[in-house]
Parts: C-alpha cells; structure tokens; sequence
C-alpha cells in the first residue's frame, strides 16, 4: 500500500514557530525558518482547534482575525494537542521530542500514557510516579532557551494547567502565570508584554476547540464561539504596546467525524485479535502488538479505502514523526498506525466512550487537520 500522503516537515511547521521568534529577538543558535522581522516582544497567542481551512471557509464569524495579514503554516503529525504543543514548546518534531500521540504506550513503564492529562490506563497507578516529565521530555524547551539568553518569558494559561505533566514537560521555563477567563488573559498578557525590553509571552484559547468536539466544527455553537475569539484577538492587538507584535497560530483543525465511517474497534470483529495495546485516538490510532503480520492484513482488510494503515517503519521511512526520530523513542510509536482519510475513524465504544461521541476530531493529514493559521498583527 503506497505511503499517505506528503513529507509534512518540507515545509515550516508549529515547530519552527518559537525558534523564529526567538531568532527575531536576536538570540544565538536559533533558526528563523519562518522569516520573522526582528522583533524584542512577541506575544504568541494559540487558538485550540483553530484550523487554517476552517478559518477560511468562515470569515463572516471572524472577520478580524480574516482581515490579518498572514498565511498557513503546518501543525505537524498526529495533528493532536499534546503532540503540537509539545512541538510549539520544544521547537522539535513529535520524533525528536517523544511526544507521539493523544496517547502512546512507553516501553519504561509498560503502559499506554495519556499524555494531554498525563494519566495511565491499564497499570497499577503508582507507576505514574515514574513518569517524571523533565525526564520525559528532557530536552530544553524554547522558554529555557529564551530565558537563558536574557528574555523575559511568561505563560499565560488556564490556572489549573499550573504545575500539569505537560507544562512540565515542554512548557517549562520563565514565569508561569495562572488565568481564569477572557478579561484577566488580556490584562496579564498585556502587563507581560511590557515589563521587559525583550519579552516573550505565550498564550492559549481552548474554547473553539472544545465546541468542536462536542458540536462539531462549523457548527452554530462553534461559530459563535470563533466569533468570541475573533473579538478578542482584536480587543488584546489594541491593547498591545505598539512595538509589540501578536502571532496568532493554532495546533490543529478539525473535520466532522459523524459525517464518515465509524468502525468500532471493540465490536468489529478481528480488529482486537492479536492486539496487546491501541492508542492514539479515533482518526490515528496506534496498535501495538507481537503479530505485525497479521494484525497488519486484518486492519488493512477491515478498513479498506478508509484509512491508511502502515507499519512503524513504514511511517518512520516517510518521515512523518520528523525527520532524525530519536532512537529511543521510536517505540512509543505504533508497531502499526492507522490514518483516517476523508472523514473515517477508528472508535472504541467501550474503551473510551465519550471521546467515540464526538463528532469533532483530528489527529490525521486532511488540509482540515494539518493547516493551521500564522496570522502576523502590530
């Protein structure tokens, strides 16, 4: 079966987007592959769920963040948060930093993480004391990076996000600070912004993204809420110092997943034969198993024109985890991998029911899921 699709890393990705920042501010050692202007603040604002084509195809909800000077840039694969925020905060492809899925299972521990709430499944629970982020992801994040070259960074997040597994992991570095909603983002990122000659801040909307799950993207709810976003996003580029400039980017988009095939792994018949673990998430799942073969000719039976199914080697081989995937790592990914195409997924009823009941997903390559916005203000 011929390999899915493009070599998502030949052009600029999420991970690209911090080290350009960095590298615009005059920092040593950083590449500015996306061609920024010199700048000494920068405030990067990213809008969950917020994809480039689906920007595009609504600009009545949004007609600011529209009217924005800008183009797309590519999320990176899976096109899933904790993988992208993970390149975001690391400038690293999912490869490198190991972060390879909504959930992976990891060798050290012998369990399947969750890695957004950075919780197990299928393991005695004292093992997540093993699960040490700063080792997890050792290397150092774009924040350290720019802190140890003199910049003033600071987090700008939901409080509760505070202290999480994932912010330790590739958010750390700089001064954290912790919000509650629209209006106490603005002010902290604003008084942020100016408290230093080069300054860094770092932001997150989660609204549009959490709307399209529930009611699906381009729907009434989640215009309404993109059109919230939209007005906001104006209200903080006044509110900015006027040397100050605003990137507004996304991790990922979205399709409409009830509009597919739905195959269910816990009710289809073979699909859970031979299968020792399933990870990822509805529309790229991870199959880990001692029976490559089989497993391989069963899914691939099963699943037809519907989603492209290859082994780990076949994904490594087309560079989609990046390109000089650590080693060590490389476990984490599937033994083999399963990609919807069109609107089609894998879900599991039982296993995880809720997230089977949204209609909103992502996680595979559509130009839906892949494109996300970098809109350039100030």
């Amino acid at each position: 079966m011929s390999l899915p699709l493009r070599d998502v890393y030949d052009e600029p990705t999420l991970a690209d987007l911090l080290p350009s920042v960095l590298a615009s501010a005059g920092v040593a050692g950083e590449m500015n592959r996306l061609g920024l202007a010199e700048c000494s603040r920068t405030v990067v604002l990213l809008v969950d769920g917020m994809g480039w084509e689906l920007l595009q195809r609504n600009k009545k909800a949004a007609p600011f963040l529209t009217s924005a000077p800008g183009h797309s840039i590519r999320a990176g694969f899976p096109t899933t948060t904790a993988v992208s925020i993970a390149s975001l905060g690391t400038g690293l492809p999912s490869g490198r930093h190991g972060i390879t899925g909504y959930q992976s299972y990891v060798d050290e521990i012998e369990a399947p993480v969750n890695w957004l709430r950075w919780t197990l499944a299928g393991t005695a629970i004292d093992k997540r004391d093993e699960l040490v982020p700063e080792d997890v992801q050792p290397h150092p994040t774009a924040f350290e990076r720019g802190t140890d070259a003199g910049i003033a960074v600071t987090t700008v997040v939901p409080r509760h996000f505070d202290g999480s597994g994932l912010t330790r992991a590739v958010l750390r570095g700089g001064t954290f600070v912790g919000v509650s909603a629209y209006g106490d983002l603005l002010a902290r990122v604003v008084s942020a912004i100016g408290a230093d000659e080069r300054s860094l801040v770092y932001c997150y909307l989660g609204e549009v993204d959490t709307l399209g799950h529930v009611y699906g993207p381009e729907s009434d709810a989640w215009l309404a809420q993109l059109t919230v976003v939209d007005r906001f996003v104006e209200q903080l580029a006044a509110a900015l110092p006027r040397d100050a400039r605003l990137l507004v980017t996304a991790d990922h988009g979205m399709i409409d997943a009830s509009r597919g095939r739905r195959v269910d792994f816990d009710h289809t018949s073979g699909l859970g034969e031979d299968v020792s673990v399933i990870a990822g998430e509805p529309r790229c799942r991870h199959v880990y198993t001692d029976s490559v073969g089989k497993v391989l000719e069963r899914w691939r039976n099963e699943l037809g024109d519907d989603m492209w199914v290859g082994t780990r080697d076949d994904v490594l081989a087309a560079g989609l985890f990046g390109p000089e995937p650590t080693p060590s790592l490389v476990g984490r990914i599937g033994d083999i991998v399963a990609i919807g195409r069109g609107e089609s997924s894998v879900i599991r009823t039982d296993g995880e029911r809720v997230m089977s009941e949204l209609p909103g997903q992502h996680g595979a390559l559509t130009d839906d899921e892949l494109f996300v916005p970098l809109l350039r203000l100030q």
